[in-house]
């Protein structure tokens, strides 16, 4: 990949992040108070994640739902699938998932160079070996990010408005994996100036406007023709 390209994209990462936490630094004690009040628990949800190159790293979330208790009669049917289980997700939760807020500690991920702000969208271990192999195996050539053609495509058409696991299964996840190896395989600043203003817009029509059906961008008309060998 273009030399230019990798040095312009992590000078960006690390000077949007730094700002970005600093200039949202109120945000966080609003949204740290607001989860603690919702639910006890900790702020932060941490887990692991697989970065450039398959090297695991912990990723930072704001915490959304209430802690996970099986031993306490969860409907466990319900955990470990592609739709969250909402009885989980707290109402000031909801807000944050629902907005992207949620998302915001990953800026430290950003910060730290284990993510990007524009990359595939990051998933486990179990996730890669599952997804990412044969054509889809240079999704790990680069940095998860953010937001990306996947993660966008997951917004506009994925959990928020798909409420079955089946649907997800068969519509979304493939489409959106054939995406995120479409990111890597195009990747440029155009590219990524297009994933920042998107997302932004997709965000205000959802949130704001509460628009829930998106027409499918040409990067996804393209995903599916790959996918379901469409003309």
């Amino acid at each position: 990949m273009n030399v230019i390209y990798c040095f312009i994209k992590r000078l960006f990462d690390i000077f949007a992040s730094l700002v970005a936490l600093i200039l949202l630094s109120p945000f966080f004690i609003v949204a740290a108070i607001g989860i603690k009040i919702s639910s006890p628990g900790p702020v932060f949800y941490c887990t692991e994640r697989v970065g450039r190159g398959r090297k695991p790293f912990i990723l930072f979330k704001f915490r959304s739902m209430h802690v996970y208790h099986p031993e306490k009669g969860s409907d466990k049917k319900t955990e470990g699938g592609y739709i969250a289980n909402e009885v989980r997700i707290f109402p000031f939760g909801a807000i944050l998932r629902k907005s992207k807020l949620d998302e915001l500690p990953q800026l430290i991920n950003v910060l730290l160079g284990q993510m990007s702000v524009i990359g595939p969208r990051p998933i486990t271990m179990a996730g890669v070996l599952k997804h990412y192999v044969g054509p889809y195996d240079n999704v790990t050539d680069v940095r998860p990010g953010l937001a990306c053609l996947d993660s966008l495509f997951d917004y506009a058409h994925g959990e928020l408005f798909v409420k079955s696991e089946e649907l997800i299964i068969r519509e979304v996840v493939p489409v959106r994996d054939c995406l995120a190896s479409m990111y890597v395989e195009k990747r440029c600043i155009w590219l990524d100036l297009y994933c920042i203003f998107r997302t932004l817009l997709l965000i205000i029509e959802v949130v704001i406007f509460k628009k829930t059906n998106f027409p499918y961008t040409r990067y996804e008309e393209a995903a599916r023709k790959i996918v379901f060998k469409e003309k």
